[in-house]
């Protein structure tokens, strides 16, 4: 006879009920039963007893049942693609938590009780209504993923910088219009997504995010870069393109770790002649500026083989 499942994918089967045959499963720790036909959930799914894993977004359900925050055991949620407008306070029974996945949906806030699970280290807020980052997700301090992409956020609290286990943040298409000094004390930040917001400028104190691997701000209105930019040794990819910039610092030129730059679509007629010496860059794109001729940098660069876009 054949053991119990440890795991069930039944996603995308049409199904308007769950079999009542799962509430004998008492071995089964994953089920994914998202996109089918489901208004509801059946009282045994809280009983399941050793359930870890749940994600029943994409169906008919009018919120998150009191079943799903009945499984005490759960380490992952998924409950994307619900419309939901709300999160109910039993959401902090789910002590457990490391990954939530809340979105796209309607949400405009989160409940205080969410600062509970502070055992969460992935939490999805994509495609929502949020205006801001609620004040609960600060006291997430095992927080090493925060997406919160496609929401209408105008500013980011000072707080952020409280969230120091961070590796990737990621903000892009938001409403942003700078960043907060705070930031620097994301001190394990290694990835830091912000394209498609309104920032202007960068606060020096981004130069404080020495773990930094790749920073994507294309697609903004940023005018000018700090000096401080210069720090972020260990950086591997910069994407500046479709912003306002007239120069670059040659501070740019201290990131000898650099493979990728992308400074396309600014306003730009030169860049600084030590950036010809980053001998780890293997792509420098400088189309769509003011350059009329390639700059002695570009022409260095090609030289040893890196690939250079533009004049």
């Amino acid at each position: 006879m054949a053991a119990p499942p440890e795991a069930l994918f039944l996603d995308g089967r049409g199904l308007k009920e769950l079999p009542g045959s799962l509430r004998r499963e008492t071995r089964l720790r994953h089920l994914d039963v998202r996109d089918n036909r489901l208004a509801s959930l059946p009282e045994w799914l809280g009983e399941l007893p050793v359930l870890e894993s749940l994600s029943i977004g994409g169906n008919p359900l009018r919120g998150i049942p009191r079943e799903v925050t009945a499984l005490t055991r759960l380490r992952r949620l998924y409950v994307h693609e619900l419309r939901l407008q709300s999160v109910p306070d039993a959401i902090g029974d789910l002590a457990g938590l490391r990954t939530l996945d809340l979105g796209p949906n309607r949400l405009t806030t989160l409940p205080e009780r969410i600062g509970e699970l502070t055992a969460l280290e992935t939490l999805y807020l994509a495609g929502n209504r949020l205006s801001e980052l609620p004040d609960a997700v600060r006291r997430l301090g095992a927080l090493r993923y925060l997406g919160a992409t496609d929401n209408g956020l105008a500013a980011l609290p000072d707080w952020i910088g409280e969230l120091g286990r961070l590796v990737e943040l990621r903000l892009y298409r938001n409403a942003l219009t700078t960043l907060p000094a705070a930031i620097r004390t994301l001190h394990e930040l290694l990835e830091l997504h912000l394209h498609h917001n309104r920032i202007g400028a960068l606060p020096e104190t981004i130069g404080g995010l020495a773990e930094l691997r790749q920073l994507d701000l294309h697609d903004n209105r940023i005018a000018a870069l700090p000096a401080a930019i210069g720090r972020l040794a260990r950086l591997r990819r910069l994407d500046l393109r479709n912003n306002a910039l007239a120069q670059v610092p040659a501070a740019l030129a201290r990131l000898d770790r650099l493979q990728f730059l992308d400074l396309r679509g600014n306003r730009l007629d030169e860049i600084p002649d030590a950036i010809g010496d980053l001998l780890a860059l293997e792509k420098l794109d400088l189309r769509w500026n003011r350059l009329v001729a390639p700059p002695p940098a570009a022409a260095r660069l090609r030289e040893r083989g890196c690939v250079v876009l533009g004049p």
